[in-house]
């Protein structure tokens, strides 16, 4: 099935909405606590990132919209092949600072 511009955009962005949910409220001690908390953050940057590389893969110039896009696939790629060298300091700083620029990244695409 050919994946549609809308439905990557959503899915890229209910990672999003679902990363900010799981870490309201919570510190990074907390996560480096958590062993649930660090498997739920891992996959949802695994989604996020791999709604990214298709989007590139079917609208390269929506794709160029995104702040940071080929690092959040290189995080992608690295928690899919590297899950021994994850560093969870790195995914607790995305969520920080690049989970807001990012949707709203998305949401002008999906607006254009």
């Amino acid at each position: 099935m050919p994946h549609r511009l809308e439905k990557l955009v959503q899915d890229a962005s209910g990672a999003c909405e679902e990363l900010r949910t799981f870490t309201r409220g919570k510190t990074y001690e907390d996560l480096l606590n958590d062993r649930g908390l660090q498997l739920i953050l891992e996959r949802l940057f695994e989604v996020l990132g791999e709604a990214l590389y298709r989007l590139r893969n079917l609208d390269e110039d929506a794709f160029q919209q995104i702040t940071d896009g080929h690092r959040i696939i290189g995080t992608r790629n690295l928690l899919a092949h590297g899950y021994d060298i994850v560093d969870h300091e790195i995914l607790w700083a995305a969520i920080q600072s690049s989970i807001e620029p990012l949707e709203l990244d998305l949401e002008r695409i999906l607006h254009r």
